[in-house]
């Protein structure tokens, strides 16, 4: 039976005698321009999911609004404490890296982003913002379908042990791979001596070698093979050798942020990263918890921001946060907050308009549900980042025409 270039694809094992790597590691080998050519050296992206339901009001605190104290009588932050945005907004006062960000112009914050008539379950607002639809039934994520128009790019899932795959990777034209470290790029050999193994690998660069014949698929194995045991050598070189240029802290998104920078640093030609961070649905006792999120959310960010600065990739990086939904402006009983509607998008990056943008919804405007209405709809924080950034139509990603918010300078 005739085996195919898409056999070939299909296939986990690399070349028999036990020489084996994950298939999207030979995938991704296969499909990366090398580092001197076009797409090598595009825009990256780097989506964080704050799970839960993040409290925007206490993140982007509108100190000077005197609705903000009456409806927090025990959860208002001290306005003395606030790293100060404007005469009007401030960060957490955990926020302190991400306020550095925005001293060096590099912080955009999106004011009021949701959706129309908001959905309070965590499971089906999730998946609106990962479709990026309020279809009733979701099959596709809107990354997923960005990665169609971007052909042979790779993406990845940096997930935390026993973490499914987003919704919005569905759709991409390769299953996007869910990754917890660099030992899941290792190459495996079946041999149980370090001279078996070695002798093993030298099959591989046996392989290889080119045999002058004309293109076909034995050339397409040869050239796979060797790219796949390549990357897989560069990025255990990486992994060993890696030295950030500012300290991470020792968290689980930091650590998984710094596997996107030294995935970014290793020119797969990667451009998409999405990671999340749980734990934001706080119905009670929210001070404490609030303050430890935000405060890894933000050391996280800011070092991998400035470890990748510092390398040269600056004006290459876009940082995106979401959450389903933001919280009530009231508090509850609990010294919590409860499901609510819309609340901010921070965006991290040379590229953008730093400071505030948008308008903070009212507090008490909507006295049916108690929730903020939204001013800006996600669709089209997504319609910039796909157009200016990622360049992939927005209308074919989203099925419908939404106005770029203006995040990105001109």
């Amino acid at each position: 039976m005739a085996f195919s270039r898409r056999d070939f694809l299909k296939s986990t094992s690399l070349v028999a005698c036990g020489l084996t790597v994950p298939t999207f590691l030979s995938r991704t080998a296969a499909a990366a321009p090398p580092a001197d050519q076009p797409g090598a050296k595009d825009t990256i992206l780097v989506v964080v999911q704050l799970t839960g339901g993040n409290d925007g009001l206490n993140t982007v605190v509108p100190y000077t609004d005197p609705d903000y104290a009456k409806l927090r009588p025990t959860l208002k932050l001290p306005t003395a404490q606030l790293k100060k945005i404007d005469d009007r907004f401030g960060l957490h006062p955990s926020m302190g890296g991400l306020a550095s960000l925005l001293e060096d112009r590099a912080l955009c914050i999106v004011q009021g982003v949701g959706y129309p008539n908001p959905n309070q379950s965590h499971f089906r607002s999730m998946d609106i913002w990962q479709a990026a639809s309020l279809a009733d039934n979701l099959t596709e994520g809107w990354i997923g379908k960005a990665l169609r128009s971007m052909k042979g790019t790779p993406a990845f899932h940096l997930a935390t042990n026993n973490e499914f795959a987003p919704l919005a990777l569905t759709g991409a034209p390769v299953r996007v791979p869910s990754i917890t470290s660099l030992e899941d790029f290792q190459l495996k050999t079946s041999a149980a001596s370090g001279p078996d193994q070695k002798n093993q690998r030298a099959v591989i660069e046996g392989v290889a070698q080119p045999t002058g014949g004309s293109p076909g698929l034995l050339d397409f194995v040869r050239r796979t093979a060797v790219n796949t045991y390549d990357s897989s050598r560069r990025l255990r070189e990486i992994g060993r050798n890696y030295q950030p240029k500012v300290p991470y802290p020792q968290t689980g998104l930091a650590n998984r942020l710094k596997l996107a920078a030294q995935l970014i640093t290793a020119e797969l030609g990667a451009r998409i990263f999405y990671v999340s961070i749980d734990g934001f649905d706080t119905h009670a006792n929210q001070l404490p918890t609030h303050a430890a999120l935000l405060q890894q959310l933000s050391d996280a960010m800011t070092a991998f921001y400035k470890d990748l600065a510092a390398r040269g990739y600056k004006d290459r990086l876009l940082m995106m946060t979401f959450s389903e939904f933001g919280r009530r402006p009231y508090e509850n009983g609990s010294r919590g907050t409860d499901h609510g509607a819309a609340a901010p998008m921070l965006l991290v990056g040379s590229c953008l308009k730093a400071g505030i943008v948008g308008e903070q919804p009212s507090l008490t405007e909507d006295t049916r549900l108690g929730n903020l209405k939204y001013k800006i709809d996600f669709r089209q924080v997504y319609a910039a980042v796909l157009d200016r950034w990622l360049g992939v139509s927005s209308k074919e990603v989203l099925g419908e025409e939404f106005r770029p918010v203006e995040i990105f300078k001109a």
